[in-house]
């Protein structure tokens, strides 16, 4: 499966966001990056899928452009005027060549799916790699009202408990993409978010 990072390069302020090319051409949410349409279009011709990780603005700011562009199947867990499918915990979707088990992770949001399949994740705001505060294993903001670092925690813990030891990509909401351990950046992640690290709280 080929992912494509179209916001590697952006100027405005958006989350990450990932083409996967191949049988299901996806992609991972739409961010807030203007001109993600014309990313799009430099790597396929058309979108079978939007799946979304969650939907706070810098994730799906550009989705109505997306969608009017190609007219393609949304995927989400919260309910969306554009979602023509909704996800839940357990249910699994395609993504590019492989196919891939939602996971519900909230604490960072409310509705918040990380996708796990044998060979890759695709984390969302849940855990990243790296994001300016930690580096080799970090996790999304609970600071702001509604978020929750315990949720947050337990829903870490979840994602290790569903993540195959045969993952070793994984594409998360900001920050760089990583190929090689990834339980073990995922495993730091949680043991930062359990000893209250310092990161915006």
């Amino acid at each position: 499966m080929n992912v494509h990072h179209l916001t590697a390069d952006a100027d405005a302020f958006t989350a990450n966001v990932y083409l996967a090319t191949g049988e299901h051409t996806t992609l991972v949410d739409a961010g807030a990056m203007p001109g993600v349409v014309d990313a799009v279009r430099e790597h396929a011709d058309g979108l079978d899928a939007v799946v979304l990780t969650h939907q706070h603005g810098d994730h799906v700011e550009e989705l109505a452009a997306v969608v009017d562009a190609f007219d393609p199947a949304v995927y989400a867990y919260d309910d969306h005027p554009l979602r023509t499918h909704a996800l839940d915990d357990g249910d699994r979707v395609p993504v590019g060549d492989e196919t891939f088990a939602a996971v519900y992770t909230p604490g960072h949001a409310d509705d918040h799916l990380a996708f796990v399949s044998d060979a890759t994740l695709f984390s969302g705001d849940v855990v990243v790699h790296d994001d300016g505060a930690f580096e080799g294993g970090s996790f999304g903001r609970t600071d702001q009202p509604g978020q929750s670092r315990e949720r947050l925690i337990e829903s870490v813990e979840r994602l290790l408990d569903r993540l195959p030891d045969t993952v070793e990509h994984m594409y998360s909401g900001h920050g760089e993409v990583f190929h090689g351990d990834v339980r073990a950046i995922v495993e730091t992640a949680l043991d930062r978010a359990e000893r209250r690290e310092p990161k915006y709280e």
